[in-house]
């Protein structure tokens, strides 16, 4: 299915000491290796997708270190260095003195055929992010796509390369990122100068920036999106719910505000005063969430999804994978079973006249146990497939499709897709199996958010009607806090945080 263009592993192999030069050498499959490690005072080990390997019973030294570290680049800000014209990458952990004590040797390999799941999307001309946690194949992904827009789509591309994790480390870039152009970033600190750097001097129709993840990275995405041209980066993040969570990034997807609705229009909608709504149009306008090497899921609408997850509404999406004579393969994923108000995949109402039994997969077992005590209701918990009447599991253990859930899909048994692991989840769960219950508490019902917030408008009114010079609100998370001081911002007033975690709080006074 994919094809290996390069991983120059002998020049990498050829930076270590001989004794561990040799060992790995010795080893069956390195066409697999993922990294060595080699740390002061400790064995060094290889890194293999599924198992790690000591390649010798004798201590790295420090003599070990700099033998590696004066074969290789020079480290910059971030600590990482590479190999002239290679992709390997040489991340370094220093002591307190600042000398280096450790290093994690990462190859680095350029693969045909990963962006085939996605070329089609690539293909129109749409900006598109990357999200997936580290090492799931990002920057393998990314490298591929500024290829085939260069070279197949004969686009004008230019890569701001950080780290040099896309091009390579030296001046000459590697081969494998074809006629696209590279510009290297001095510092980290720099990557989004680099950015608008790019579009104002090179007159790029494609940009190509690996891993955003400072504020003003994503508002030099936003500028350089504006100008009409096609971005394609990367962000760490498994699913676009952890990116409308993540304040620093969150504008990459239109940013989130908090927006108090009048009476009647809250009664209309059905829902409280303070909502949560998207502040502008996403910068990109497609997310796709790598799922593992040859899977990925697909939002074509970036805004429709970001609306769609804040309204409490089904989301769609389309996941998409790879067989293994490297066929593009489709499915829609049904509305239904990606909301947490819907039990089963037909969306039947789970039967209520009978016990029921609960498997859980992948879900906190204790909280559970713990609700339905304090409910005193009939349900109990089963370790087996066979004897449940109920299949409950995550969001991202529905989504990648473990062997669990395939089984209990092909028992046709009803699922239930838990959109958080919180009690307030776990609660408006059980209270749908027992809608006779009236014993769940009502504030695990309601949406916590929604009550904070109207918490910070409710202080807000007092504030400024002097019936109170000062409130402080209720301890709460700091993407909860931020969207409080937003709506002191606002309404005029000043508010601050203040406190310790778990309990700092956000207190909103009069301005003088």
């Amino acid at each position: 299915m994919q094809q290996v263009i390069t991983d120059d592993l002998n020049i990498l192999l050829d930076i270590f000491p001989e004794h561990i030069r040799e060992m790995l050498h010795q080893q069956a499959d390195t066409s697999q290796l993922l990294e060595i490690i080699m740390d002061l005072g400790r064995p060094p080990e290889a890194r293999f997708p599924n198992h790690e390997v000591v390649l010798d019973q004798r201590e790295v030294s420090q003599a070990d270190i700099d033998f590696v570290v004066s074969r290789i680049g020079s480290f910059t800000e971030d600590n990482r260095a590479g190999i002239a014209r290679t992709l390997h990458r040489i991340s370094a952990i220093r002591n307190r003195q600042g000398r280096i004590v450790g290093l994690t040797c990462r190859v680095g390999r350029a693969v045909f055929g990963t962006m085939k799941v996605i070329e089609d999307l690539i293909q129109t001309g749409k900006s598109v992010l990357l999200l997936g946690p580290p090492g799931i194949g990002k920057t393998t992904m990314l490298r591929e796509v500024a290829r085939v827009l260069a070279d197949d789509f004969k686009k004008r591309v230019i890569i701001v390369d950080t780290s040099n994790e896309i091009a390579g480390d030296g001046d000459i870039p590697h081969p494998a990122i074809g006629h696209a152009r590279r510009m290297q970033v001095m510092s980290p600190t720099m990557q989004h100068a680099v950015m608008i750097e790019a579009v104002e001097n090179h007159t790029p129709e494609v940009i190509v920036i690996d891993e955003i993840g400072t504020e003003a990275e994503a508002q030099a995405a936003r500028t350089i999106a504006e100008r009409g041209v096609q971005l394609v980066g990367t962000a760490h993040g498994n699913t676009l719910e952890n990116l409308i969570k993540n304040p620093t990034l969150s504008d990459l997807i239109g940013g989130i505000q908090s927006v108090t609705l009048g009476d009647e229009e809250a009664k209309r909608r059905g829902t409280q005063k303070s909502i949560l709504e998207r502040k502008s149009p996403p910068t990109f306008d497609a997310v796709v969430e790598i799922q593992d090497r040859t899977r990925v899921a697909v939002h074509a609408d970036a805004g429709q999804a970001v609306d769609a997850i804040l309204h409490d509404q089904p989301l769609d999406m389309e996941i998409r994978w790879l067989d293994e004579n490297g066929e593009v393969h489709q499915e829609k994923v049904k509305p239904v079973v990606e909301t947490s108000k819907k039990v089963t995949r037909e969306s039947a109402p789970a039967k209520e006249a009978i016990k029921h039994r609960l498997y859980l997969f992948g879900v906190n077992r204790g909280r559970f146990e713990q609700a339905i005590k304090e409910m005193r209701i009939d349900t109990e918990i089963t370790n087996s497939l066979k004897d449940a009447s109920l299949f409950v599991t995550s969001k991202s253990h529905f989504r990648s499709k473990p062997q669990k859930v395939k089984e209990a899909e092909a028992a046709n048994l009803p699922i239930y897709v838990l959109r958080a692991n919180s009690p307030a989840q776990i609660g408006q769960l059980l209270n749908t199996l027992h809608p006779e219950s009236d014993r769940l508490n009502s504030h695990d019902r309601t949406d916590l958010l929604k009550d904070a917030l109207d918490e910070a408008q409710e202080a807000v009114d007092l504030v400024k009607d002097g019936q109170q010079a000062t409130i402080e609100l209720s301890p709460q998370g700091s993407y909860i806090r931020r969207l409080q001081h937003l709506i002191a911002e606002r309404s005029g007033l000043p508010s601050q945080s203040s406190g310790h975690e778990p309990g700092r709080r956000v207190k909103i006074y009069k301005g003088e």
